[in-house]
């Protein structure tokens, strides 16, 4: 099937510009699919952004479906930045007669853009379209790891509940056969998580980062972004005052400029290859303030991508010229840690033993991205939470 079989043109609001419009804003840049231009061309395409006009499964936030058209126009209004873009909008998704034909569109589109090398930019529609990229990964037999910003874990009470932005997790997790390596949250707020939920990230050794965790160090996001392959960001996660524009929306969250350095960390990984932004609901807006913010993150994450450094670990990892290696043995423990620290970006990953007959189905996990405070926790005898969980995962 064709990309066209999915995807409506924008309406020409969002592209209008007047005798006012500065030449250097981002829209004038972006080859998009209007009903006066038609289909854009994809190749020369890094990103390539698509809205999702979804909400049927998103109890509590109705109206989210109308969200894509409210952020784009308040994107296609910044300036460029420092970088050149090579961006395609493809416009929307619409609602098909049934759920489960949206979320066909969606994986069908983003597996078509991943065999491209191109990375989707979703724009949300609710966040169980998280569970529709998740499956174009698996029709292309990737396994990989999820990193959700969220308040919640979208867990849900009984595995026979029927998919909704509330329980999209649970059912990646008991599909077969699984795809998900591991699932990290970002900004959990305790009181919105019951106790077998945490549980249970324990038991499958995920990462669970409580909000006030992730704000006292938010330098210490960008190693557990840098190891998402998709990123999924509900736009709930971020304070009310923030972003009101949410049906679910607390007083507590992220500040916005915090959100915007996570989805920058996105950007700049080399190993991230899509990212969605869910749950912005126009209806509960004011002022689009929102959609607004929801574009100013758009934005960081393109000037994060364009900024990419291109120095991912891989069989040219012993190369001394592009990586200094740390070996660091550890009291009563029979294995050592090794350090590898990017002369590029001084970024550090630590590499945990695979079993060899694991290591071609693993080999983009078990090079963890880390900090220099993994290592310096190594070098106290103390092993790093990270990789013990990779580690107990192997074994």
């Amino acid at each position: 099937m064709q990309l066209t079989d999915f995807l409506e043109p924008i309406g020409a609001s969002v592209f209008q510009h007047d005798s006012n419009t500065h030449p250097l804003m981002l829209g004038t840049f972006v080859r998009a699919n209007t009903e006066e231009k038609g289909f854009p061309e994809l190749s020369n395409t890094d990103l390539a952004i698509f809205g999702v006009k979804e909400d049927r499964n998103a109890p509590g936030n109705e109206g989210c479906a109308l969200a894509p058209d409210y952020i784009r126009k308040h994107l296609y209004s910044l300036f460029q930045g420092a970088f050149d873009t090579r961006i395609a909008d493809l416009g929307n998704v619409s609602a098909g007669d049934r759920v489960s034909d949206t979320y066909f569109a969606v994986r069908t589109i983003i597996a078509q853009l991943l065999e491209q090398g191109i990375t989707p930019v979703i724009l949300g529609g609710s966040q169980d379209i998280t569970y529709a990229s998740y499956q174009a990964y698996e029709s292309l037999g990737q396994i990989i790891n999820i990193v959700s910003t969220d308040s919640r874990f979208d867990i849900g009470l009984n595995k026979d509940e029927s998919l909704s932005h509330r329980n999209y997790l649970s059912k990646i997790l008991t599909h077969k056969p699984n795809y998900l390596f591991n699932y990290a949250n970002i900004g959990y707020q305790t009181y919105f998580v019951d106790q077998d939920a945490l549980e249970l990230m324990d038991k499958l050794y995920f990462d669970a980062f409580r909000l006030g965790e992730v704000r006292q160090q938010m330098e210490e996001v960008e190693p557990i972004v840098r190891n998402a392959d998709l990123l999924s960001f509900d736009v709930s996660s971020i304070r009310q005052s923030d972003a009101p524009g949410c049906g679910l929306a607390s007083p507590n969250g992220f500040y916005g400029e915090e959100a915007c350095q996570i989805v920058r960390y996105a950007g700049l990984s080399d190993k991230l290859s899509s990212i969605g932004f869910y749950e912005t609901n126009p209806a509960y807006d004011k002022g689009e303030q929102t959609s607004h913010l929801v574009a100013q993150m758009v934005w960081y994450f393109i000037d994060g991508f364009y900024h990419r450094k291109n120095d991912y670990p891989d069989k040219h990892i012993k190369d001394s010229r592009a990586f200094i290696k740390y070996v660091v043995s550890i009291r009563d423990f029979q294995n050592k840690i090794n350090f590898y620290k990017s002369k590029k970006s001084n970024r550090w990953w630590m590499e945990v033993p695979c079993p060899p007959n694991l290591q071609r189905k693993y080999l983009r996990q078990f090079l963890i991205p880390c900090s220099y405070k993994d290592y310096q926790e190594a070098c106290q005898n103390e092993i790093p939470e990270k990789w013990w969980q990779v580690y107990q995962k192997f074994v």
